[in-house]
């Protein structure tokens, strides 16, 4: 099963992945969020939720998937913490430069399934205390895996019904608006 890397195809999974991505930053403290998915056909990690700091413009944004430090995440299917940025050369800057927001450290987890990668969770200038040790690490990738599975379970579940009368329910109440309109 290829997971959809299009936000507007789920609203479920989408609302997942905000949710996820919420609740890292707020774990870590962290000044912004992203979870990545893989799209494995055109070999890119597309943004699909983004918390604090560019999140009004990262969404449904694409970058190869073996750029940066969320590129070796998602080969290596190691997690990864950076504590100095500047001083790292997987670091893709002039991407984060595209982005308007450039941090100074992260630390980043990948999503698997099995031992598939589906994409990477990072959190963007996690608070000093956060990043500090590998516990911190651990549960970052715990967080990650937990994330993928409720990802996996949420792109199996059947696309609600729709409401069969919406459409005509919709359709007299703008009957009913016009009517009352016209009254004098």
């Amino acid at each position: 099963m290829t997971l959809s890397t299009d936000p507007a195809v789920d609203p479920l999974a989408r609302e997942l992945l905000q949710s996820v991505v919420d609740v890292a930053r707020a774990i870590f403290g962290a000044q912004a969020g992203s979870v990545c998915l893989l799209d494995e056909a055109a070999g890119e990690l597309v943004f699909q939720a983004v918390s604090g700091r560019g999140e009004e413009s990262l969404v449904g944004r694409r970058f190869p998937a073996g750029q940066g430090i969320a590129g070796w995440v998602a080969a290596s299917g190691e997690p990864m913490v950076v504590d100095d940025l500047g001083a790292n050369r997987t670091f893709d800057r002039d991407f984060a430069e595209s982005t308007a927001y450039v941090p100074d450290a992260l630390m980043a987890a990948p999503l698997t399934h099995g031992s598939r990668v589906l994409g990477v969770l990072e959190v963007l200038d996690p608070a000093p205390q956060a990043r500090a040790s590998l516990p911190e690490l651990d549960l970052l990738a715990m967080f990650a895996r937990q994330a993928a599975a409720a990802l996996r379970i949420a792109e199996r579940s059947p696309a609600p019904e729709p409401v069969p009368d919406r459409a005509a329910a919709l359709g007299l109440l703008a009957d009913l608006e016009e009517l009352l309109r016209r009254q004098p």
